[in-house]
């Protein structure tokens, strides 16, 4: 068999994974130990990320023609793929958040819904909160005043201020003529 056709399934494994893909963040992995790695991986697993070691060279062949190939530039010493087709922030997030306690890993570049970002970009991107915290940050300040209107009418109903609210239908005010 040619190497090539031992290399054409990774490369259709590799543009399937990306073809509907929210986010695709390439990072340098070098000086990670297996402990970290394994950390890394199981974190990105319960986030819902693929994380897969590739080679340069078929990460190239599948990047062309898709919106990840501005990340061809970045393909340069090992590399890793975090991809993720749900949350279009989790993989910066996560890859950040864990390069805070392994200074080894290295966000190198990233596509976020087809636009390609350096690494200063994707350290922007890993500061947006997920989609859920952000869903619930919004339903809260919608449920805010609502439940502090409650709260007052409560506060008046107890004090038995609803009835003295209430000005008398004989006492309107004469009309202007």
């Amino acid at each position: 068999m040619a190497k090539i056709e031992l290399k054409q399934p990774i490369v259709e494994e590799i543009s399937s994974s990306i073809k509907d893909a929210q986010s695709v963040v390439l990072v340098d992995y070098r000086g990670l130990t297996v402990e970290q790695d394994t950390q890394l991986r199981k974190n990105l697993r319960e986030a819902g990320v693929t994380y897969k070691v590739y080679k340069n060279t078929l990460m190239n062949f599948a990047f062309k023609g898709t919106d990840c190939e501005g990340l061809l530039q970045y393909l340069e010493g090992p590399s890793a793929v975090a991809i993720s087709t749900d949350d279009a922030t989790a993989p910066a997030r996560i890859l950040a958040q864990f390069a805070k306690t392994a200074n080894k890993l290295e966000i190198k570049a990233g596509m976020v819904e087809g636009t390609v970002y350096d690494a200063n970009g994707m350290a922007s991107i890993a500061e947006i909160p997920s989609r859920d915290v952000l869903l619930s940050r919004l339903l809260g300040s919608m449920k805010s005043p609502i439940t502090n209107f409650a709260r007052v009418m409560n506060q008046l109903a107890e004090k038995g201020g609803a009835a003295a609210c209430e000005a008398p239908a004989s006492e309107e005010a004469p009309a202007a003529e």
